[in-house]
């Protein structure tokens, strides 16, 4: 069997995928749960949940913060500093991501690490002017996306913050990162103000980053709160989805201009605790004139699940990213 793990915004997601019987079994953590547990906890509730020996697990494919300083997915022995330059910049630190990487690491499970999209990748290198542009759990979206049948796809995923990706060919080409164009709920591009605060040292850049989404115009704290406050049919409320909504398709439509260089359109892919609302697909639908295809928030598991069943059956190449890996 094998183990797809997805380093979320806010909470770390397993699936536990058993390709005989098709069973996919599913646990998730919040991040600051995760990092008050000792290595050896975390590992026996993942056997417990799972009902499993660690010696059960074929491979495991595990996602890690930004995933910049890997280009390939690499044996998680080979690989240095979790796979990032840094932990510093853009996004929220709670130390439950690195306390699932380095259990895996140390219980010597076979795992495998999956990169990010960035500068050194091998993408379109006209979008390398940005040094990142995806993290590591978009690729699994992707790939589960791809596990279904898609080959040509623009996939948004869409909740805290916004995250576009393009694949032509069953392969991708690139991608728009949450700090370059659309918000999401939390995160979003600094804007002239941000910048005037962050130069002032009222603030840092990364602190900017963390509050740029739709809900800092708002009185609403978090998801709940704003859609709560939507089905009450709050004008504020509202406005924040219809905002996500016409920039996510924004940045849907500027990927599809991409994938035009590549003879390609491709269907369009949303997922995302934002992107399940039906509401909000409604409107992005309107906004392209066109139907989009819903996945739901365990896609990157079940997606890096599906990488480690095809790399131990013998994949080299997953969406264009070159394995290694001893076969």
């Amino acid at each position: 069997m094998f183990i797809g793990i997805d380093h979320g915004t806010t909470a770390m997601r397993f699936v536990a995928l058993f390709p005989e019987s098709g069973k996919v079994l599913k646990l998730e953590i919040p991040r600051t749960e995760a990092a008050a547990m000792t290595e050896s906890y975390l590992m026996s509730l993942m056997e417990n949940s799972f009902e499993i020996n660690s010696t059960d697990i074929s491979l495991m494919a595990v996602t890690y913060s930004m995933g910049d300083g890997i280009r390939d997915i690499e044996d998680i022995k080979a690989v240095k500093n979790r796979g990032v330059k840094s932990i510093e910049g853009a996004g929220k630190k709670t130390g439950g991501g690195g306390l699932v990487f380095d259990s895996i690491k140390s219980s010597g499970i076979p795992a495998v690490v999956i990169p990010g999209i960035h500068e050194g990748s091998d993408t379109d290198p006209r979008l390398n002017i940005f040094s990142h542009s995806t993290s590591p759990e978009k690729i699994g979206i992707a790939y589960h996306a791809f596990s279904k049948g898609f080959t040509d796809f623009v996939l948004s995923d869409i909740s805290s913050n916004t995250v576009t990706l393009g694949v032509a060919d069953g392969k991708i080409i690139g991608a728009i990162d949450a700090c370059i164009f659309a918000p999401g709920l939390q995160h979003g591009p600094l804007d002239v103000q941000a910048l005037r605060d962050v130069d002032a040292g009222k603030l840092s850049a990364n602190e900017a980053f963390v509050n740029s989404g739709v809900l800092k115009h708002t009185p609403f704290s978090d998801r709940h709160e704003l859609l709560k406050a939507a089905e009450n049919k709050d004008p504020q409320a509202i406005l924040a989805l219809d905002s996500i909504a016409l920039f996510a398709a924004m940045e849907i439509a500027g990927m599809q201009l991409l994938l035009k260089d590549y003879d390609s359109k491709g269907v369009v892919i949303i997922e995302g605790s934002v992107g399940e609302i039906p509401d909000v697909v409604e409107k992005i639908e309107r906004h392209l004139g066109i139907k989009v295809h819903v996945l739901d928030r365990w896609s990157a598991a079940v997606g890096c699940a599906e990488i480690a069943r095809d790399i131990h059956s013998g994949s080299r190449h997953i969406l264009g990213i070159n394995v290694n890996f001893p076969e």
